[in-house]
């Protein structure tokens, strides 16, 4: 019996990043839940070190320039995709991102994907397609020019259109081609910490380093010196002010950033998630950073706690706001996503407001940059408690760096945009939304 030919080198690599892009195209797994499960059909923990690193850095590079990289295969084919073609989509768009935005020679990039379009039972009878469809793409290069929104869905950059207006809209679609640097939260000494790690320290409090390398290396990460937490996420637990001696409840806790952040300030706090998983990995991550909070397991709209003076609810949301960590997004999402997410954080505002004490703080916050999600929640909050809760503004200079982040009802609006560097590996927030309640 003849022996099956080896396979080429690299293809592993490439077959785990269609998976992973086919998943996210499907909206079947999200690409972290792909990358952090044990057992995952895209076969991404069976890889070596170095092709797992090569399968995410190809499916994040495909899905950051996805939008493009659609339009490029569409042009090409006159009657479209065909319909029993599997991942021929992924096969090719991974191909294109990897010779047009990857520094991967061409001819690798095309044999590679003609390869896996052979080996899949579906896609197998378009591997001459696929192979003219890339020589095509790969000959003409790489885009002079890419329109503002191109590599979003149109809904979604329409949406930020009106919500935002087109000259910030537009600079949002350009902040999310970047990368997302690495942010941290430190105990103390930011630009002590900024110098050992060869990193800058922001003026919000954050540290900050160009993306790359492995966290867990890093000096400072045994010893529970700091931990990784987007720069525009730190903010809102710093909202509160002086925690020493107070009760805190953060809602919706897991992963734990803002509940070590509550922690340090000095607050005796409950984290609250549903999640019994998640929150053993709060629990961890707060024993590595020397801190300490009570765990609660718990639907957050119905758990029943003790009132506290200072409540946080960091609500889920679209997360519209992390597609430059996390590019996946932009194509997991649908708009009527949105309104559902909305109504869930209406019954979360509701009960959260029921666990402040007389006189205390909430502080609500979304990591999306909808309107619907944010200021609007807090504006119907506001009528339907009919006086009992107001809006507690926060003032300018209490956003170092970040003064243009403020809106004129008191608002906290960080953009993608926010934070612009000499150095584009240094550029950028997350877009959150935060608003600071007194509860009377």
């Amino acid at each position: 019996m003849p022996q099956k030919a080896p396979e080429p080198p690299g293809l592993a690599a490439r077959r785990v990043a269609v998976r992973l892009v086919e998943g996210v195209l499907s909206r079947a797994r999200p690409l972290d839940a792909a990358l952090e499960a044990e057992h995952d059909p895209s076969g991404f923990r069976s890889l070596d070190e170095r092709d797992r690193a090569l399968a995410r850095a190809i499916a994040g590079v495909t899905l950051r320039r996805f939008g493009t990289l659609r339009g490029l295969i569409a042009a090409r084919l006159d009657k479209g995709l065909p319909k029993k073609g599997g991942p021929l989509e992924a096969i090719m768009a991974t191909a294109a991102a990897q010779a047009l935005f990857m520094q991967i020679p061409a001819h690798t990039a095309v044999d590679l994907a003609v390869a896996g379009a052979r080996a899949d039972p579906d896609a197998r009878h378009f591997s001459g397609l696929v192979n003219a469809v890339l020589r095509g793409i790969v000959s003409a290069g790489a885009p002079e020019t890419v329109e503002d929104g191109q590599d979003l869905p149109p809904w979604l950059y329409a949406r930020w259109t009106r919500a935002h207006g087109p000259a910030r809209a537009a600079a949002i679609a350009r902040a999310l081609a970047t990368e997302a640097p690495l942010d941290f939260t430190v105990k103390s000494d930011a630009s002590g910490w900024a110098e050992r790690l060869g990193g800058l320290a922001l003026p919000t409090g954050s540290v900050r380093l160009a993306p790359g390398g492995r966290v867990a290396d890093l000096a400072g990460y045994g010893d529970g010196a700091w931990w990784v937490q987007d720069a525009a996420a730190a903010i809102p637990a710093r909202l509160f002010g002086d925690l020493r001696d107070k009760r805190a409840i953060d809602l919706c806790a897991a992963p734990g950033g803002k509940t070590a952040q509550l922690a340090l300030a000095g607050a005796e706090v409950v984290a609250v998630d549903k999640s019994a998983e998640r929150l053993r990995r709060l629990t961890d991550n707060l024993s590595r950073l020397g801190l300490s909070a009570t765990a609660r397991v718990g639907d957050a709209s119905a758990i029943s706690l003790e009132p506290a003076d200072a409540v946080l609810l960091d609500a889920p949301c679209s997360a519209t706001g992390t597609i430059r960590r996390h590019p996946d997004v932009a194509w997991m999402k649908r708009e009527s996503d949105i309104g559902t997410l909305a109504k869930l954080q209406t019954g979360l505002l509701d009960a959260a407001v029921r666990l402040v004490a007389p006189g205390g703080r909430l502080v609500y916050c979304t990591c999306s940059l909808e309107p619907e999600e944010g200021e609007r929640q807090i504006e119907a909050l506001v009528a339907r408690a009919q006086g009992r809760v107001t809006v507690d503004p926060v003032a300018p200079d209490e956003l170092p760096g970040l003064a243009d982040a403020v809106t004129a009802d008191g608002f906290v609006r960080t953009l993608p945009s926010h934070l612009p560097a000499d150095d584009v590996r240094l550029a950028g927030l997350d877009g959150f939304f935060a608003a600071r309640l007194r509860v009377d």
